[in-house]
């Protein structure tokens, strides 16, 4: 049994549309500190949506409506400030998408972006985060290079890394690996395994194997409901929905 850590989100009754489409109904789910948890689920069932829900993403959307609620730390997400709420939860999107600098300009932007101008600060953070992210020793010798010389592995740990350098306390990944090689796809697993020591962290992905190796806890989504929640190793050897059963034996997706 996995020992509950502190909760980090709290999420109730949380129903949310685009337009006239309800993507997600009635979620009730809690996320813990210093743990992975996994969303699982078939394409639209409303995993993506969620993830963007936890910093507001979603408001960047036309035509995008909620109710219900989501508490961050104990304070209702709506009464925190978006810029302040993304820089706490951040997100890692499924393609890598580096900016066109070069790798040590890459990690740093975002600290810049907040207000840090240190030249020896900066060249901290950028270590620091790619040390984090497993790409240190790839890449310290060729900091002035542009990103886009780095593989595709390679710049999601980059992005890992420029995530990392403004210190957020929660990180969102909205399928990460979907378009990595299995050896680049190992190395982003055990990246997350080391972070949770230090951040909450909430993965999207419709790798239900990768689910089951990296999650603590895993949610299984479906037609924007939240059919199950809990302990990873239950989810996936005894469910309690057979809907969930199903989905993992690949019957459906």
């Amino acid at each position: 049994m996995v020992k509950n850590n502190p909760i980090k989100f709290s999420i109730k009754n949380l129903n949310a549309w685009f337009g006239s489409l309800h993507v997600l109904k009635a979620i009730n789910l809690e996320i813990y500190a210093n743990e992975i948890l996994s969303i699982i689920g078939p394409a639209n069932s409303g995993k993506s949506t969620f993830l963007r829900t936890l910093n507001r993403l979603n408001e960047l959307y036309p035509g995008f409506k909620m109710t219900g609620s989501v508490f961050y730390g104990g304070e209702d997400i709506q009464k925190i400030e978006a810029e302040v709420l993304r820089k706490r939860v951040g997100t890692v999107f499924a393609l890598p998408l580096p900016l066109p600098l070069s790798i040590a300009d890459n990690v740093a932007y975002g600290a810049k972006i907040h207000g840090i101008k240190d030249k020896k600060k900066l060249e901290e953070i950028t270590e620091e985060s790619l040390k984090k992210a497993f790409l240190w020793e790839e890449v310290k010798d060729r900091l002035n290079e542009s990103a886009f010389k780095l593989s595709g592995g390679q710049q999601q740990r980059l992005c890992i890394a420029r995530t990392l350098a403004v210190k957020p306390e929660v990180i969102l990944f909205d399928e990460p690996c979907s378009g990595l090689d299995p050896i680049s796809t190992a190395k982003v697993e055990e990246t997350m395994f080391v972070l949770k020591r230090e951040y909450t962290i909430v993965l999207v992905t419709n790798n239900v194997k990768q689910a089951a190796r990296v999650g603590d806890k895993t949610a299984f989504f479906l037609s924007g409901e939240l059919i199950e929640f809990d302990i990873t190793e239950k989810i996936f050897t005894a469910p309690s929905d057979q809907r969930t059963d199903g989905y993992i034996r690949g019957e459906f997706g």
